[in-house]
């Protein structure tokens, strides 16, 4: 299925932080939606900074209009203040785009876990975002740090234990 671009993709002054409080208060909500939807749809965890500017997501070359590295970070600060970014490195030349936050993550696995009899039971990483049982689960195919993320925040919560040994790597829902 092909993604759809919303209107404000094909209308050059988005492309433009507008001065206009409100109006660049609506701007910014349209570019969060957008890069969610954006990732989520192909389903990409990861935004690399040096390659960012040249993706379609911010480039529509069949306007001729390209968002300025400045106001992707601007965004990008926007979108980690809603906790739908984290950064990677210290110096935010890579970070997750969460179309979920963690804890929606930890929650939708842990329902899956729940409502399929997995809790008091081990499961590995692999089976989770690779296996046949959650192939039609949205974190089927979920970045490794992301699930693990997930996984460390459901352990806070006293209902999964992670257990990783040597290259074994497994959790057990409480």
């Amino acid at each position: 299925m092909e993604f759809e671009w919303p209107w404000q993709y094909s209308f050059p002054p988005f492309y433009t932080l507008q001065p206009n409080i409100n109006t660049r208060q609506k701007q910014l909500e349209a570019w969060c939606q957008l890069i969610l939807s954006y990732h989520r749809h192909h389903k990409i965890y990861k935004l690399d900074i040096s390659e960012v500017q040249n993706s379609p997501l911010f480039n529509n070359k069949d306007i001729n209009r390209k968002l300025s590295i400045d106001n992707i970070h601007f965004i990008l600060e926007e979108l980690r203040k809603k906790r739908n970014l984290e950064w990677i490195d210290k110096n935010k030349r890579q970070c997750f785009i969460m179309w979920r936050t963690v804890d929606e993550w930890a929650n939708l696995i842990y329902k899956w876990a729940s409502d399929t009899g997995h809790t008091n039971s081990v499961c590995t990483l692999y089976e989770l975002t690779d296996g046949d049982y959650t192939k039609d689960q949205e974190f089927y195919g979920l970045d490794k740090s992301v699930l693990l993320k997930a996984l460390k925040y459901l352990e806070l919560q006293k209902k999964a234990e992670v257990m990783i040994y040597d290259t074994n790597e497994g959790v057990k829902f409480l």
